[in-house]
């Protein structure tokens, strides 16, 4: 790509379905940090109950902070007043930790999302829109290495100007990819932005991959 464009770096910061590092998600940010991106973060309320000096480091460096939902389940499951309680739940943990609101940005988990249905409509009521993404990086499943990378960067040159890339908090994978994939990115031209500075009418939402990798999402 010769013209710049726009890629969102976004995290998941969530619990994984492993024993947890800290110190990865410190890595991550630690790895934005020096390198002056401001990433879009959806936490999961009880990660941020557990990790809350993290969640105020990520609001104090400025990066665009969203919800994940307190427990992590599929909204397509839950009843509408348990989707309210539960997205409510995580919007107070991550104000406390924080002292930022996380509206009107919401993940939901997996990529579950029910366009104009229930999630939608009780989402919209307490004042929250769901944002998916259209590149996936598979870091969940990815073992160290170059993967992650070329998943990301083909992904982008697929989807182009308006990229949402989907990474997590907590794969050490990604924690040693990140370096090397923004530094790639900038080679190319990209402009690395928070999604509120992408076209908001347009945002994917669910989960869309246009990985050439595609496998099932683990976020």
């Amino acid at each position: 790509m010769s013209e710049p464009f726009r890629v969102a770096l976004t995290f998941d910061m969530e619990h994984p379905d492993r024993p947890p590092q800290p110190e990865v998600s410190e890595r991550i940010l630690d790895t934005l940090r020096d390198a002056d991106v401001r990433a879009t973060m959806f936490i999961q309320g009880r990660w941020a109950q557990a990790y809350p000096s993290l969640v105020r480091r990520i609001a104090a460096e400025g990066h665009l902070v969203g919800n994940h939902s307190h427990y992590h389940v599929k909204m397509t499951l839950l009843t509408r007043s348990g989707i309210t309680s539960d997205v409510r739940s995580a919007t107070r943990a991550i104000r406390e930790a924080s002292g930022v609101d996380s509206r009107p940005w919401f993940r939901c988990p997996f990529g579950v999302f029910d366009k104009r249905g229930r999630v939608h409509d009780q989402l919209a009521r307490i004042g929250y829109r769901d944002v998916g993404w259209n590149v996936e990086s598979h870091d969940w499943a990815s073992r160290p290495g170059p993967a992650i990378t070329k998943r990301v960067l083909d992904g982008v040159a697929l989807q182009g100007d308006g990229s949402v890339v989907l990474m997590h908090g907590w794969p050490l994978a990604t924690a040693r990819a990140l370096p090397g994939l923004v530094e790639q990115l900038r080679e190319r031209g990209a402009s690395l932005v928070t999604v509120d500075q992408l076209d908001v009418e347009t945002l994917p939402i669910g989960s869309a991959s246009v990985s050439p990798n595609a496998v099932p999402a683990g976020n």
